[in-house]
């Protein structure tokens, strides 16, 4: 969702930054469009990197049958792989 807000408020200091030819007295468009694109370029790159850095969780299933009755054993390992970045 943040790399979306991201992309959101790039677009839209864009928007106020190069797309309005409005001049209001008491606000710099130019300016507000400048800082949302800066905002909007930080937002999507914690985006990333907090997408990036999601633990991954790994499930293995092994069956062993035991060859005297011919029962079978199914074990079960959970492991979680934290990338760590």
């Amino acid at each position: 969702m943040s790399i979306g807000a991201g992309v959101l408020l790039f677009v839209v200091g864009a928007i106020l930054r190069f797309a309005l030819t409005v001049q209001v007295a008491w606000i710099d468009l130019l300016l507000v469009g400048n800082i949302l694109m800066g905002a909007g370029g930080v937002v999507f790159v914690l985006g990333l990197i907090f997408t990036f850095r999601r633990r991954h969780s790994v499930s293995r299933r092994r069956t062993v049958v035991a060859q005297e009755d011919g029962g079978s054993t199914v074990r079960r390992t959970t492991n979680t792989d934290d990338t760590g970045l």
